[in-house]
């Protein structure tokens, strides 16, 4: 990627890129849904270290997204990142 993720303070998210299709896709995930997700219990935590320690599960979420339908930039929501449970067979 031409671009290493970063924190835009002035937003409050990470700004990170994801390969689909070989094709660069610019998304972002904001300092909230990163603590909720993945640090609910931490304080002061740095999102850009919290998106780090989980960005393959949040390309993953972003892949997803786009093949649901979503154009760039794909913003990630709390929701997005929720834990899917299938349901029981």
């Amino acid at each position: 990627m031409s671009q290493s993720p970063f924190f835009h303070e002035a937003t409050g998210a990470v700004r990170f890129w994801v390969m689909v299709d070989d094709k660069p896709i610019g998304a972002s995930v904001s300092r909230e849904a990163l603590h909720h997700r993945y640090r609910p219990d931490a304080r002061g935590e740095d999102p850009l270290e919290t998106y780090k320690s989980h960005a393959s599960d949040l390309e993953a979420v972003v892949r997803r997204r786009v093949a649901q339908g979503s154009i760039e930039p794909v913003m990630l929501r709390e929701f997005d990142l929720r834990v899917v449970v299938p349901p029981k067979a």
